[in-house]
């Protein structure tokens, strides 16, 4: 949609910062607000222009983009006194690429219709490498009119933006992708385990199992062994790409809709019990890789 050049972008953390920062490299004249007076200075010096306000960056623009820790704060931000439905400039698009629970998504998109603007919700994967490099993948939910519109904004932080369905859509495929990815992470680190315990040479399991039926992305792409794939966590102390906490909180999230939607998923239980109590011995600010540290017993509760 050609007609968008002027960005707000709310939310400017981990994701938010660098994500708002290839908006200006798309080409867009990007006005950036958050809370940390550091991550304005550091979007200023990506090239946006920064609000002092919710309403006064959102003013006058074409489209919003909001980064945003949980369903609460996603209400609060488009809907306070000051917030952007209050705001913003009539007809004007909303992308909210948190990822919430699915009902507070669904509840501010209608909100957002029934006073003329376009909404979608557009969760992200790929974490903050992805964010950085402009490589994130977003699962989009909206009518196909306002997929349309997202899909050009999106774009410059995206290597792919693909339409899930109508609103909700997006946060339900990426909670059902977490909850699967938290669970094959499991797997595959108790995998590498237990291939040790048997006196595998890991490289040697990996060749193997990677090209035979236990082969998935947690195993070839992010490995939690240190050594077979470079460019994983694992081989850097398990820095964080995808912290153990958001993946706990995506983990929560699908546990929620479960119950909701009285859909049974015991694996899925299961992974959001280790996950917490992975957090709960200082695992929380590591990668979620970084699990297969626990389940060697290489961690004890301090």
């Amino acid at each position: 949609m050609s007609t968008i050049k002027t960005i707000a972008f709310i939310g400017l953390g981990n994701m938010g910062g660098p994500m708002a920062a290839n908006m200006v490299k798309g080409g867009f004249a990007v006005t950036a607000f958050d809370l940390s007076s550091d991550a304005l200075a550091l979007a200023k010096a990506n090239g946006c222009d920064t609000g002092h306000s919710i309403a006064e960056a959102v003013r006058d623009k074409d489209a919003v983009i909001t980064m945003l820790p949980a369903g609460k704060h996603v209400r609060a931000v488009y809907g306070g006194a000051d917030g952007i439905f209050a705001s913003a400039k009539a007809g004007a698009l909303f992308c909210d690429c948190s990822t919430i629970d699915v009902q507070s998504a669904r509840d501010v998109a209608a909100e957002a219709e029934k006073m003329g603007f376009s909404m979608v919700d557009s969760p992200v994967s790929g974490g903050v490498a992805a964010a950085s490099g402009g490589t994130l993948a977003f699962m989009v939910g909206g009518s196909d009119a306002a997929f349309e519109a997202a899909q050009t904004v999106l774009d410059p932080m995206a290597k792919a933006v693909m339409h899930a369905g109508d609103s909700g859509a997006g946060q339900s495929v990426k909670i059902c992708n977490n909850m699967l990815l938290g669970i094959t992470m499991i797997g595959t680190a108790e995998a590498f385990v237990l291939a040790k315990k048997l006196g595998l040479d890991t490289q040697r399991f990996f060749d193997i199992s990677s090209k035979a039926s236990g082969q998935n992305w947690s195993m070839t792409s992010y490995c939690p062994e240190p050594g077979p794939v470079p460019t994983s966590p694992a081989n850097s102390g398990y820095k964080p790409g995808f912290s153990a906490a958001m993946m706990l909180k995506d983990l929560r999230l699908a546990q929620d809709a479960a119950q909701t939607s009285g859909t049974s998923t015991p694996l899925g239980a299961e992974a959001q019990a280790l996950y917490a109590m992975f957090d709960s011995l200082g695992g929380g600010n590591t990668d979620f890789s970084g699990i297969i540290q626990m389940l060697s017993g290489e961690m004890t509760k301090s």
